[in-house]
């Protein structure tokens, strides 16, 4: 996937958020990490029916959904406040379809590309070889 320089890149999964600025402006991106974002999962996601109870294994999907929804709310005010103006996403496969859910109209605009892979805990240099061969 070619990666403009400047995009922001956000690898994300239902509990960690990394945030990288691509550096290069060939092919190979060259990533640097950006500080780390305080997530809101006040919003519990856009499942339906939510029940608690300790019994229920549910729970805990729900905990993640609100992660990728509080994980688009930081992307979109970023975007909207012209703070990122290319964005590729990489995230576990269900946390990118929550995620999706959650997108601005401004958001999908300049999206440049997804990546439906967990990456999060793994390595720049890991993220950026599956970039660029994405």
């Amino acid at each position: 996937m070619k990666i403009p320089k400047g995009a922001t890149v956000a690898v994300a999964d239902g509990e960690q958020l990394n945030l990288y600025r691509n550096t290069s402006d060939d092919s190979s991106p060259s990533l640097m990490a950006l500080p780390d974002q305080a997530i809101d999962t006040h919003n519990k996601g856009s499942g339906g029916r939510h029940q608690s109870s300790s019994a229920n294994p549910a729970d805990s999907q729900q905990e993640e959904d609100a992660f990728a929804a509080g994980t688009a709310e930081i992307l979109n005010r970023h975007v909207l406040d012209g703070s990122i103006d290319s964005l590729i996403v990489v995230a576990a496969p269900r946390t990118l379809g929550e995620l999706r859910k959650h997108y601005h109209k401004a958001l999908s605009t300049i999206l440049v590309g997804e990546i439906a892979k967990d990456l999060t805990g793994h390595s720049i240099t890991d993220v950026e070889k599956i970039i660029e061969s994405a």
